[in-house]
């Protein structure tokens, strides 16, 4: 019950312990009773469990776990389940082309060589392609640097077009190919057709006697090499340019079987390789490609000079162009 005082009445519940108790007899249950109603600080508070990383005393030392040893390691995840990155792949490069039979494209025509007596030179293609056989003219693709290798290097004073190509006579030059059927690339075409028609090359070498022919392509020439010589051309005989104590077209003197007139040898055509002039061709670089036609310009220039034949003469007119409109 509340407590009146001099200064008002105290809204407190009166402590029941500062109440006078009435004695009781002396004997030991009264002492127990009493001591259940005493005051006893330690009950209220609540015991705190030793913590392992707290010393028990400030006098005593004890080793510390470091924190990050008392959490639990992070789960290592199995290879079986979870495969390990791997390596970035490579882009595929495109799939060779593979050989294709004459019946794929047999109904393109085949290219009309560009022949004539005592040229000055005679360019060996690889074969046509299939823009160059559905045009007509030889090197026709535009990516195909042909022409404009022919007017750098100065075989030509200007770049011809494709559509030209039956005035290379008038260059003193002329043109055929290993192979006559068109093809996509290269690629469709078998090493054992490329090997079979070296004889029929040789033949037209022969027969038109040109100063030196320009293969254009070292393909070209590692099969005409294989045919002639019965093995294989090595890594280390081999270099772009005038090869030298090559010749093509030999022929012995002899007697002319069909009406019996004697036929005086030939010493040949000199050989010069090329590399090639196709846009598919990447492994040699431009400027290497340049200085390599221009050696064989520099050749073409001086024999036109020894034979009288000035620029001027070998220039040909630009013709004009058509009218396109209707």
């Amino acid at each position: 019950m509340p407590i009146a005082t001099g200064e008002g009445v105290k809204l407190e519940e009166a402590d029941t312990d500062n109440l006078p108790i009435s004695p009781s007899p002396a004997s030991f249950s009264g002492r127990i009773d009493l001591s259940s109603y005493a005051f006893t600080p330690a009950a209220l508070i609540k015991p705190e469990t030793p913590s392992s990383s707290k010393p028990a005393s400030p006098n005593r030392h004890s080793i510390q776990t470091p924190p990050s040893a008392t959490k639990n390691p992070p789960l290592k995840r199995s290879s079986s389940t979870t495969p390990l990155p791997s390596p970035s792949k490579k882009p595929k490069r495109p799939k060779p082309t593979s050989y294709a039979p004459p019946s794929t494209y047999a109904h393109l025509p085949e290219l009309t060589d560009i022949l004539a007596p005592s040229l000055h030179l005679l360019f060996i293609g690889l074969n046509p392609g299939l823009t160059t056989a559905s045009q007509g003219h030889a090197y026709a693709h535009p990516s195909n640097r042909f022409w404009s290798l022919l007017h750098s290097s100065g075989i030509t004073t200007r770049r011809l077009r494709p559509e030209e190509d039956g005035t290379l006579l008038e260059w003193g030059c002329g043109n055929t190919n290993i192979v006559a059927r068109p093809t996509r690339n290269g690629g469709e075409l078998g090493r054992g057709e490329m090997d079979g028609n070296v004889g029929v090359l040789v033949g037209k070498v022969a027969k038109w006697r040109p100063e030196a022919v320009c293969v254009v392509g070292k393909s070209i020439w590692e099969s005409i090499f294989r045919v002639l010589k019965s093995r294989s051309l090595k890594k280390d005989e081999f270099a772009y340019g005038w090869q030298e104590g090559e010749r093509l077209g030999v022929e012995e003197d002899g007697i002319d079987v069909e009406n019996g007139e004697a036929i005086k040898g030939w010493e040949g055509a000199r050989v010069f390789v090329a590399c090639s002039t196709s846009g598919l061709a990447a492994s040699v670089p431009l400027a290497e490609k340049e200085r390599i036609w221009r050696e064989l310009g520099v050749w073409i220039e001086g024999r036109r000079a020894e034979r009288g034949i000035s620029e001027a003469k070998a220039k040909i007119a630009e013709p004009p162009l058509k009218n396109e409109d209707p």
